[in-house]
């Protein structure tokens, strides 16, 4: 890329379409810079920068799990909705014993996403509440522009009701209403 070896991939961690380059970071500033000045050219806006909080932000709508926050060394891959990557009957693997365990009993808690119904915002690490009882905490919490709402996910006990059943977000002690809906939150259109 621009004569510097590299790596590129389709993917990206937005939920958009989009690309990863991978070179060695003595190139980076180079790649970066020619990247911004190339990009000025493609589009009316051209190509802009962002931080992290926007690539988190179009991370929560797009439901996509973020290592430390939703999924960690204490979460199974059942439990955060990410069975779909684990091929149980290719044989064993570190940690197959449990999903196995897990698809045969069932499993204790799952990620969910929610929506607030007022203008507060549920954040990451805040409490849940389904009757009144702290059942659980949220992953990750935020606004959503793009959606005009404020949304998060959040492990629940696996009995909790599916969309639409309503939960608590406890906010510096206040309860805020919330309810449960489908992930993601928002799908790029093809």
């Amino acid at each position: 890329m621009d004569g510097v070896p590299a790596v590129i991939s389709r993917t990206g961690y937005t939920g958009e379409d989009g690309f990863e380059v991978y070179a060695s970071s003595d190139k980076a500033e180079h790649l970066w810079n020619r990247l911004l000045e190339i990009g000025k050219y493609g589009t009316s806006e051209g190509v802009l920068p962002c931080g992290l909080a926007a690539r988190n932000t179009l991370r929560l709508e797009s439901a996509m799990a973020l290592y430390g926050h939703e999924i960690d060394e204490t979460t199974t891959p059942l439990e955060a909705g990410l069975g779909w990557i684990c091929k149980l009957d290719k044989g064993p693997f570190l940690g197959s014993n449990v999903l196995n365990e897990q698809k045969r009993c069932g499993i204790d808690r799952r990620l969910v996403g929610f929506e607030m119904l007022d203008r507060r915002i549920g954040r990451d690490g805040y409490p849940v509440l389904i009757d009144g009882r702290d059942t659980g905490r949220v992953t990750s919490g935020g606004p959503a522009p793009f959606l005009k709402k404020n949304i998060g996910m959040a492990y629940v006990p696996s009995t909790t009701g599916s969309a639409g059943t309503t939960l608590e977000i406890s906010i510096r002690g206040q309860a805020a209403p919330a309810r449960i809906v489908a992930l993601p939150f928002y799908k790029r259109p093809h």
